[in-house]
């Protein structure tokens, strides 16, 4: 490991020709092997997450099992990074495409889910024949240095697997450098949508692709014909898990009119009878000033907080408020309330992000017709808007990026597309 940006890019160059001339079933084997050295220091993830983050046991060991699942998916996969022969028109001439590594790849890792997210930032890069450098949140850089200690462990190669830390008043300086490095060839950026936008525009100098998945005001639209008990089970898991601290936490709770008035009461019930321990606590102060001012703006403009406390549901959110339109990241959900379907699904896309979404209705077939209006890379039919899996295409549109993680669809992302034919006859050219 090299705190040093230009050393770890460097020392990943110099590592990425032995790796990328690996074969599947070897990176295949330590990945597997890293997966489980995750797991081995699931104790001492739990007490750095919580000394770095003050996340809950829960969190952490949630963090743990996705994680590790995470890196034996990408383990999977490295057999599945095929090509194809292309039928050509010319006489005598095989064409075909073929995925082949890029090279460097920077993933840029936040602190909200540690594990989950370091991990996702370099498996499938690591399966796919890159070197990788992970560059480690400034807010618990010893949660993402286990992750790199772990691979370590494993059996990878030397400066296969590279970190990054950095003081917080350096991260633009370190990051900027790492772009910048013609070492790095991709990167993929998890954060925020203001960061993300400076991530694209200093890659974009170099041509350099990124995958970003960045913020989100997940909508879960509550339907008429809703079972509501259900709804509120979804509403209240997927606003308030890890103090809503989650790029899919349910922000934007639309409900039919018709109905609201009896959801609202049950969720509100449900959210005053929530533990302290089973939300969670906000990353900090500052955190938790930034949720008061949303709260307190939408108050004065005539919401009302039906449940405070450790989850917090405000009633009445209108467009004029600012919990309509600014992502909380905090355990606070507003609940919107809307005539009908077609208001519900206006109001659901009436939002820059297009992350995670939700809706809740006893037809199924009326919630697919809805999930496929929803401007999202994500929408759950009678399910929460939080929920992940390793397999599955994971990203955005829109101010909530582009690109997937997970599964297949990742492989795209930290690949080389390339055509390469061979003549099996003498050529006649023209001239």
């Amino acid at each position: 490991m090299d705190n040093s940006p230009i050393a770890a890019a460097e020392a990943a160059a110099a590592a990425f020709p032995a790796w990328s001339a690996l074969g599947p079933n070897a990176r295949r084997s330590l990945l597997n092997r890293a997966a489980a050295e995750v797991e081995n220091r699931a104790d001492l993830f739990v007490r750095t997450v919580a000394e770095e983050l003050r996340a809950s046991e829960p969190w952490a060991r949630f963090n743990l099992m996705l994680g590790a699942g995470i890196v034996r998916e990408a383990a999977a996969l490295t057999t599945q990074i095929t090509g194809e022969v292309i039928p050509s028109d010319k006489p005598g001439l095989l064409a075909f495409a073929l995925r082949e590594p890029v090279g460097v790849i920077l993933g840029i890792a936040p602190w909200n889910a540690p594990v989950i997210l370091g991990c996702r930032a370099i498996a499938t890069p690591l399966a796919c024949g890159n070197t990788v450098i992970l560059k480690a949140s400034e807010r618990c850089p010893r949660t993402h240095g286990l992750i790199v200690e772990a691979f370590e462990a494993a059996g990878f190669p030397p400066r296969v697997v590279n970190l990054v830390t950095n003081d917080p008043k350096d991260a633009a300086e370190a990051v900027g450098s790492l772009i910048d490095h013609p070492a790095v060839r991709r990167i993929n950026f998890t954060g925020s949508t203001a960061v993300g936008r400076i991530v694209a525009r200093r890659a974009a100098e170099h041509l350099k692709p990124v995958l970003l998945e960045l913020g989100g005001k997940a909508p879960l639209i509550v339907l008429e014909d809703a079972d509501l008990d259900e709804a509120v089970k979804a509403a209240a898991f997927g606003a308030f898990l890890n103090a809503g601290q989650i790029c899919m936490s349910t922000e934007r709770i639309i409900v039919v009119e018709a109905i609201a008035d009896e959801f609202a009461r049950r969720l509100a019930a449900k959210a005053a009878a929530m533990p302290a321990a089973a939300v969670g606590e906000q990353v900090d102060e500052t955190a938790e000033a930034s949720a008061r001012a949303l709260v307190e703006d939408a108050i004065a403009q005539g919401a009302r907080a039906i449940a405070s406390g450790p989850a917090t549901v405000i009633d009445g959110v209108t467009a004029a408020m600012r919990l309509y339109r600014d992502e909380s990241f905090a355990p606070v959900v507003g609940i919107i309330r809307v005539a009908d379907e077609e208001e519900a699904i206006r109001v659901a896309n009436d939002s820059e992000y297009g992350l995670a979404a939700a809706v809740f209705t006893g037809d199924a077939a009326r919630g697919l017709r809805v999930a496929r209006r929803i401007r999202s890379g994500i929408c759950h039919v009678n399910g929460p808007t939080v929920h992940d899996e390793a397999q599955m295409p994971f990203g955005g549109v829109g101010a909530s990026g582009y690109g997937r993680f997970g599964g297949k669809a990742a492989i795209d992302a930290f690949t080389e597309l390339r055509w390469i034919t061979v003549s099996g006859e003498p050529n006649d050219y023209p001239i």
